[in-house]
């Protein structure tokens, strides 16, 4: 720990650090791979939506013997549509089948505790109807649509247009990667997975307002110097809170991981995955896309501007004039050194001489002792 404190305290002050901006190309191709596969799963497979947004039949029994594989093979056949089973702590099934009114909901649960071998009491039955869940899709995609809207104004007053522009690129990327990954795993999409997407639109925001704080703090007053670019001041800022983003990532990480993998995989509470999953997934790529997307996209914006042009070649031209004058002065040195080879060594003899005189005891001081 104390490693990484000192890590973090050399990449504030800048004596190491990572370019992250210089090799923005290389982040935005993976972006761009990723955000393209995410698409194309979207795309072929489709997203898994619950019965919360289709409409169907919840079939729920504390206990039986029957196994997942076994329960959904027998809804399948009593309701003639797809059913997805979830196994319970207590030993009993989840069975979710989709498209059911209350007249056929109430005949497979005849099925089904036949099959099962439960009596029909036990099997408790939940409808619902797709217009509630047609609803309850229109108030989450307005919300998202609210929630984008308010974090764009507020940055940009906050900050200025090209952070929030580059923050909103970074929000639809953590929701592309997101839905693509729900697509591809085919997890099913519940009201718990839509609070689980909103919920990582502020995790990815943290990091990315922490940076753009900084940011905006380091470039004061920037064209008055003729030091840095805009380009390294963004890099210098985003070093300075590299460790700061990694700390609070794996903190909220390892909690979500253990709902995802302990919660959902081993003691195989499926209702978990919904949210779970999402924030897990949401968390990873708000982590990246603050470090290798926002920053790097923020300084790409602000380089086109022509005062931070300007800048950049006054920069080059300041170095270039030291870079001349410190090779001019390397070879004065080594011209000065074979004009006068000698000299070292008549100034060397001279300095010993004087160095042996000082080592030699005084006569006087032996006779007095």
């Amino acid at each position: 720990m104390s490693k990484l404190g000192s890590l973090g305290a050399r990449l504030y002050r800048g004596e190491v650090g990572y370019d992250f901006v210089a090799k923005r190309k290389i982040w935005y191709a993976i972006s761009i791979l990723i955000t393209i596969t995410a698409i194309v799963g979207l795309a072929v497979r489709g997203l898994n939506m619950g019965i919360e947004f289709k409409g169907g039949a919840v079939f729920t029994t504390d206990r039986t013997s029957v196994s997942a594989a076994k329960a959904e093979q027998l809804a399948e056949e009593a309701s003639g549509h797809d059913a997805i089973v979830q196994k319970l702590g207590t030993g009993g099934l989840r069975i979710q089948v989709s498209s059911l009114d209350t007249q056929k909901a109430n005949q497979v649960r005849e099925q089904l505790a036949t099959d099962l071998k439960v009596p029909y009491k036990e099997i408790n039955t939940e409808l619902v109807g797709p217009s509630w869940g047609e609803q309850i899709a229109n108030k989450a995609w307005t919300g998202l649509g609210v929630f984008m809207v308010l974090v764009v104004i507020y940055l940009a007053i906050a900050f200025e247009w090209r952070m929030a522009l580059a923050a909103l690129i970074a929000l639809i990327h953590d929701l592309t990667i997101t839905v693509g990954i729900y697509a591809l795993v085919g997890f099913e999409v519940t009201p718990g997975t839509v609070i689980g997407l909103l919920t990582i639109l502020g995790y990815s925001l943290y990091d990315t307002v922490v940076v753009f704080d900084g940011l905006k703090e380091s470039s004061k007053g920037i064209t008055k110097q003729t030091r840095w670019t805009y380009g390294e001041i963004a890099n210098r800022s985003l070093n300075g809170t590299l460790v700061r983003s990694i700390n609070t990532t794996v903190v909220a990480l390892l909690p979500v991981a253990g709902l995802l993998f302990i919660g959902g995989g081993f003691l195989g509470a499926g209702m978990l995955n919904d949210i779970s999953l999402s924030l897990f997934v949401g968390l990873a790529a708000g982590a990246y896309s603050s470090i290798f997307i926002a920053t790097p996209l923020v300084a790409d914006l602000k380089e086109r501007d022509p005062q931070m042009k300007a800048l950049r070649k006054r920069v080059l031209a300041k170095r270039a004039q030291e870079a001349a004058r410190a090779e001019t002065a390397g070879a004065d040195d080594a011209g000065r050194t074979g004009e006068e080879p000698g000299a070292e060594e008549t100034d060397g003899a001279a300095a010993g001489a004087m160095v042996g005189q000082r080592r030699q005891p005084s006569r006087g001081r032996g006779r007095r002792r």
